[in-house]
């Protein structure tokens, strides 16, 4: 986990590095208030929440987007950011798959089965071409807000118990440490 914490703290933004840019400039003095870079317990599935929303929905501009959302929800500003990256160049084919095939499913359309009110004028030429990109197009938008809205349910929830269970983790740590300190001292 030494090596997953340390890239993300590579990767984070900083305060410094966002108070900088040009268009987080206007709320600058409300963004970069230090409560939304607290990591807590319920900042840190908010900003997990957002981030994945943010990832999903906008193609670009998604960290100024969670950025936004996080000041009214007071969510962590750097992990809405960071999780932003869920799509990215690289996962963006496999995620447009999976957009595609989810909006398939909620909408139930078949391949071969295009009815449109278009009618006969649709079945041929370059109309057949443009009904079949909207179509697939529009598949695909509502496939991206299935993920976005089932995907930030699923972060939030997820990250609260691996939250959980890290300060669990670290709270028995901290007592082991105390009793073994308590029964050296109380042997020597």
């Amino acid at each position: 986990m030494s090596k997953i914490s340390r890239w993300i703290q590579r990767n984070m933004p900083t305060r410094e590095a966002m108070s900088g840019n040009r268009w987080l400039a206007p709320i600058a003095p409300r963004f970069l208030s230090p409560e939304l870079w607290r990591f807590t317990r319920r900042s840190v599935p908010r900003g997990v929440a957002l981030g994945i929303f943010a990832g999903f929905i906008v193609p670009l501009g998604q960290i100024f987007l969670a950025a936004f959302l996080a000041l009214p929800a007071r969510a962590n500003v750097p992990i809405a950011a960071l999780v932003t990256f869920i799509t990215n160049p690289f996962t963006l084919p496999f995620w447009l798959l999976v957009a595609n095939r989810v909006g398939r499913f909620v909408l139930e359309i078949d391949r071969d089965g295009v009815t449109t009110s278009f009618g006969r004028e649709v079945t041929s030429g370059r109309w057949e071409q443009i009904s079949w990109f909207f179509q697939t197009a529009g598949v695909t938008a509502v496939g991206f807000v299935v993920l976005a809205i089932v995907g930030s349910a699923i972060g939030y929830v997820v990250s609260s118990w691996v939250w959980r269970a890290w300060i669990g983790r670290k709270h028995r740590a901290r007592r082991d440490r105390r009793r073994a300190s308590a029964q050296e001292s109380g042997l020597s």
